[in-house]
Protein backbone atom coordinates (compact mmCIF):
# COMPACT_ATOMS: atom_id res chain seq x y z
CA UNK A 1 0.00 0.00 0.00
CA UNK A 2 1.41 3.42 -0.93
CA UNK A 3 2.12 5.97 1.83
CA UNK A 4 -0.60 8.31 0.59
CA UNK A 5 -3.30 5.62 0.48
CA UNK A 6 -2.20 4.29 3.86
CA UNK A 7 -2.28 7.75 5.44
CA UNK A 8 -5.62 8.62 3.90
CA UNK A 9 -7.01 5.50 5.58
CA UNK A 10 -6.20 7.21 8.87
CA UNK A 11 -8.50 10.05 7.81
CA UNK A 12 -11.64 7.91 7.55
CA UNK A 13 -14.81 9.14 9.28
CA UNK A 14 -15.23 8.83 13.04
CA UNK A 15 -17.18 5.92 14.45
CA UNK A 16 -19.03 8.60 16.40
CA UNK A 17 -18.96 12.05 14.81
CA UNK A 18 -18.64 15.44 16.42
CA UNK A 19 -21.78 17.30 17.45
CA UNK A 20 -22.77 20.32 15.40
CA UNK A 21 -21.18 23.30 17.17
CA UNK A 22 -23.32 26.36 17.76
CA UNK A 23 -20.46 28.39 19.24
CA UNK A 24 -16.75 28.64 18.47
CA UNK A 25 -14.71 25.75 19.89
CA UNK A 26 -12.43 25.85 22.91
CA UNK A 27 -9.85 23.06 23.03
CA UNK A 28 -8.31 21.90 26.32
CA UNK A 29 -5.34 19.70 25.46
CA UNK A 30 -4.70 17.02 28.09
CA UNK A 31 -1.69 14.76 27.79
CA UNK A 32 1.97 14.11 28.45
CA UNK A 33 5.13 15.80 27.16
CA UNK A 34 4.31 14.90 23.54
CA UNK A 35 1.38 17.32 23.82
CA UNK A 36 3.04 19.86 26.13
CA UNK A 37 4.75 23.15 25.33
CA UNK A 38 8.40 23.09 24.23
CA UNK A 39 10.70 23.08 27.26
CA UNK A 40 13.90 21.53 28.58
CA UNK A 41 11.94 18.41 29.53
CA UNK A 42 9.57 17.98 26.64
CA UNK A 43 7.78 19.42 23.68
CA UNK A 44 4.82 18.21 21.68
CA UNK A 45 2.21 19.11 19.09
CA UNK A 46 -0.09 21.13 21.37
CA UNK A 47 1.07 24.68 20.76
CA UNK A 48 1.38 24.02 17.04
CA UNK A 49 -2.24 22.87 17.04
CA UNK A 50 -3.43 25.96 18.92
CA UNK A 51 -1.58 28.20 16.45
CA UNK A 52 -3.80 27.11 13.53
CA UNK A 53 -7.09 27.96 15.25
CA UNK A 54 -9.10 30.80 13.74
CA UNK A 55 -10.26 33.36 16.32
CA UNK A 56 -12.53 33.45 18.20
CA UNK A 57 -11.77 29.72 18.51
CA UNK A 58 -9.30 29.25 21.33
CA UNK A 59 -7.66 26.72 23.60
CA UNK A 60 -5.08 25.91 26.24
CA UNK A 61 -2.20 23.41 26.29
CA UNK A 62 -2.32 21.47 29.57
CA UNK A 63 0.16 18.77 28.56
CA UNK A 64 2.40 17.79 31.48
CA UNK A 65 5.90 16.37 31.09
CA UNK A 66 6.09 12.80 32.36
CA UNK A 67 2.34 12.46 32.89
CA UNK A 68 0.40 9.21 32.86
CA UNK A 69 -3.34 8.61 32.99
CA UNK A 70 -2.86 8.21 36.75
CA UNK A 71 -0.52 11.09 37.60
CA UNK A 72 -2.44 13.58 35.47
CA UNK A 73 -5.45 13.00 37.72
CA UNK A 74 -3.61 12.59 41.03
CA UNK A 75 -1.52 15.72 40.50
CA UNK A 76 -4.49 18.00 39.86
CA UNK A 77 -4.04 18.52 36.13
CA UNK A 78 -7.35 16.85 35.34
CA UNK A 79 -9.23 19.08 37.77
CA UNK A 80 -7.63 22.07 36.03
CA UNK A 81 -8.72 20.69 32.66
CA UNK A 82 -12.34 20.36 33.77
CA UNK A 83 -12.19 23.84 35.33
CA UNK A 84 -11.20 25.27 31.95
CA UNK A 85 -14.20 23.50 30.43
CA UNK A 86 -16.59 24.87 33.03
CA UNK A 87 -15.18 28.39 32.74
CA UNK A 88 -15.50 28.47 28.94
CA UNK A 89 -18.72 26.55 28.34
CA UNK A 90 -20.92 29.65 28.25
CA UNK A 91 -19.09 31.17 25.28
CA UNK A 92 -17.63 28.09 23.59
CA UNK A 93 -18.38 24.52 22.60
CA UNK A 94 -15.66 22.77 24.59
CA UNK A 95 -13.50 19.87 23.43
CA UNK A 96 -10.86 17.99 25.41
CA UNK A 97 -8.13 16.10 23.56
CA UNK A 98 -6.80 13.18 25.61
CA UNK A 99 -3.45 11.67 24.60
CA UNK A 100 -1.40 9.44 26.87
CA UNK A 101 0.62 6.25 26.55
CA UNK A 102 4.31 7.20 26.35
CA UNK A 103 4.73 7.08 30.12
CA UNK A 104 1.89 4.69 30.97
CA UNK A 105 3.76 1.91 29.14
CA UNK A 106 6.93 2.29 31.23
CA UNK A 107 7.43 -0.45 33.85
CA UNK A 108 8.03 2.16 36.56
CA UNK A 109 4.49 3.49 36.09
CA UNK A 110 3.02 0.08 37.03
CA UNK A 111 -0.05 0.68 34.84
CA UNK A 112 -1.40 -2.36 33.01
CA UNK A 113 -2.96 -2.09 29.57
CA UNK A 114 -6.33 -2.86 31.13
CA UNK A 115 -5.88 -0.04 33.65
CA UNK A 116 -4.71 2.31 30.92
CA UNK A 117 -7.84 1.58 28.90
CA UNK A 118 -10.15 1.98 31.89
CA UNK A 119 -8.45 5.25 32.83
CA UNK A 120 -8.99 6.65 29.33
CA UNK A 121 -12.64 5.64 29.45
CA UNK A 122 -13.02 7.37 32.81
CA UNK A 123 -11.45 10.59 31.52
CA UNK A 124 -13.74 10.61 28.50
CA UNK A 125 -16.78 10.04 30.70
CA UNK A 126 -15.77 12.98 32.90
CA UNK A 127 -15.68 15.20 29.83
CA UNK A 128 -19.13 14.06 28.74
CA UNK A 129 -20.43 14.78 32.26
CA UNK A 130 -19.04 18.31 31.94
CA UNK A 131 -21.16 18.73 28.78
CA UNK A 132 -18.09 18.83 26.57
CA UNK A 133 -16.73 16.51 23.87
CA UNK A 134 -13.71 14.28 24.48
CA UNK A 135 -11.40 13.48 21.57
CA UNK A 136 -9.19 10.50 22.29
CA UNK A 137 -5.86 10.74 20.47
CA UNK A 138 -3.62 7.74 19.86
CA UNK A 139 -0.06 8.58 20.99
CA UNK A 140 2.30 10.46 18.71
CA UNK A 141 4.85 8.10 17.16
CA UNK A 142 8.40 8.13 18.41
CA UNK A 143 11.06 8.63 15.74
CA UNK A 144 13.22 5.56 16.33
CA UNK A 145 13.97 3.55 13.17
CA UNK A 146 14.87 -0.11 12.68
CA UNK A 147 17.66 -1.56 10.52
CA UNK A 148 15.52 -2.58 7.56
CA UNK A 149 16.00 -1.23 4.03
CA UNK A 150 14.75 1.42 3.99
CA UNK A 151 14.62 1.95 7.77
CA UNK A 152 11.09 2.02 9.19
CA UNK A 153 9.67 3.37 12.44
CA UNK A 154 9.85 0.97 15.39
CA UNK A 155 6.22 0.41 16.40
CA UNK A 156 6.64 0.54 20.17
CA UNK A 157 3.28 2.19 20.93
CA UNK A 158 1.09 -0.27 19.05
CA UNK A 159 -0.68 -1.57 22.15
CA UNK A 160 -1.40 1.92 23.43
CA UNK A 161 -2.79 2.84 20.02
CA UNK A 162 -5.10 -0.17 19.99
CA UNK A 163 -6.33 0.42 23.52
CA UNK A 164 -6.93 4.14 22.99
CA UNK A 165 -9.21 3.31 20.08
CA UNK A 166 -10.90 0.58 22.14
CA UNK A 167 -11.52 3.03 24.99
CA UNK A 168 -13.04 5.57 22.61
CA UNK A 169 -15.34 3.00 21.08
CA UNK A 170 -16.37 1.69 24.50
CA UNK A 171 -17.71 5.10 25.57
CA UNK A 172 -18.77 6.26 22.09
CA UNK A 173 -16.26 9.11 22.03
CA UNK A 174 -14.63 10.63 18.94
CA UNK A 175 -11.03 9.64 18.31
CA UNK A 176 -8.20 10.36 15.91
CA UNK A 177 -5.37 8.01 14.98
CA UNK A 178 -2.36 10.28 15.37
CA UNK A 179 -0.12 7.27 15.95
CA UNK A 180 -0.88 5.75 12.56
CA UNK A 181 -0.82 9.08 10.72
CA UNK A 182 2.46 10.24 12.27
CA UNK A 183 4.14 6.86 11.81
CA UNK A 184 3.10 6.70 8.16
CA UNK A 185 4.44 10.20 7.51
CA UNK A 186 7.72 9.43 9.32
CA UNK A 187 8.16 6.19 7.37
CA UNK A 188 7.66 8.12 4.14
CA UNK A 189 10.15 10.93 4.82
CA UNK A 190 12.89 8.78 6.37
CA UNK A 191 15.14 9.09 9.38
CA UNK A 192 17.30 12.05 8.34
CA UNK A 193 14.34 14.35 7.72
CA UNK A 194 12.37 13.00 10.69
CA UNK A 195 15.20 13.82 13.07
CA UNK A 196 15.13 17.50 12.07
CA UNK A 197 12.02 17.64 14.30
CA UNK A 198 13.96 16.45 17.39
CA UNK A 199 13.88 18.84 20.35
CA UNK A 200 17.60 18.16 20.82
CA UNK A 201 19.73 15.97 18.50
CA UNK A 202 19.27 12.63 20.28
CA UNK A 203 15.68 13.16 21.49
CA UNK A 204 13.51 11.08 19.17
CA UNK A 205 10.38 11.51 21.30
CA UNK A 206 9.89 15.25 21.78
CA UNK A 207 9.47 17.96 19.17
CA UNK A 208 11.12 21.30 18.52
CA UNK A 209 8.98 24.28 17.55
CA UNK A 210 8.96 23.33 13.88
CA UNK A 211 8.02 19.75 14.67
CA UNK A 212 5.29 20.97 16.99
CA UNK A 213 3.81 23.02 14.17
CA UNK A 214 4.03 20.16 11.67
CA UNK A 215 2.36 17.60 13.92
CA UNK A 216 -0.05 20.16 15.37
CA UNK A 217 -1.19 20.79 11.81
CA UNK A 218 -1.53 17.03 11.35
CA UNK A 219 -3.77 16.80 14.44
CA UNK A 220 -5.93 19.66 13.18
CA UNK A 221 -6.16 17.99 9.78
CA UNK A 222 -7.22 14.69 11.34
CA UNK A 223 -9.92 16.40 13.38
CA UNK A 224 -11.02 18.41 10.37
CA UNK A 225 -11.23 15.38 8.09
CA UNK A 226 -13.13 13.38 10.67
CA UNK A 227 -15.68 16.01 11.61
CA UNK A 228 -18.13 14.86 8.95
CA UNK A 229 -19.37 16.22 5.63
CA UNK A 230 -20.53 19.53 7.12
CA UNK A 231 -17.99 22.27 7.92
CA UNK A 232 -18.47 21.89 11.69
CA UNK A 233 -15.00 22.16 13.25
CA UNK A 234 -13.25 22.41 9.90
CA UNK A 235 -14.07 26.08 9.51
CA UNK A 236 -12.24 26.93 12.73
CA UNK A 237 -8.84 25.75 11.46
CA UNK A 238 -6.60 28.02 9.40
CA UNK A 239 -4.87 25.20 7.55
CA UNK A 240 -2.41 25.62 4.71
CA UNK A 241 -3.78 23.06 2.25
CA UNK A 242 -0.40 22.65 0.55
CA UNK A 243 1.13 21.61 3.86
CA UNK A 244 -1.79 19.30 4.62
CA UNK A 245 -1.42 17.68 1.19
CA UNK A 246 2.33 17.23 1.66
CA UNK A 247 1.73 15.56 5.02
CA UNK A 248 -0.81 13.21 3.48
CA UNK A 249 1.46 12.38 0.55
CA UNK A 250 4.54 11.78 2.67
CA UNK A 251 6.42 14.86 1.46
CA UNK A 252 8.86 16.40 3.94
CA UNK A 253 7.61 19.61 5.55
CA UNK A 254 9.83 22.17 7.26
CA UNK A 255 7.89 25.28 8.36
CA UNK A 256 11.03 27.42 8.39
CA UNK A 257 11.28 27.18 4.60
CA UNK A 258 7.60 27.26 3.69
CA UNK A 259 5.77 30.18 2.15
CA UNK A 260 2.46 32.00 2.47
CA UNK A 261 0.35 32.03 5.63
CA UNK A 262 1.79 28.88 7.25
CA UNK A 263 5.01 30.60 8.28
Amino acid sequence: MSPVIFLLSALAPFVSSFPHPHKPPFFALAGDSTTAIQSSGGGGWGNGFLSVLKPPASGVNLGHDGATTVSFVAGGDWDSTLSYVRNHSAEYDCYVTIQFGHNDQKPAANISLAEYTTNLESLAKDVFKAHATPILVTPLSRRGYDNSTPPMIVENLAQQRTQTIAAAKAVHAPWIDLNLASQTYLDAIGQADAWTYNRIPNDTTHLNNEGGLVFGTLVASLISKRSGPEPQLRRWFDLNETIVRDLQEGMYVWPGTCSEEFC
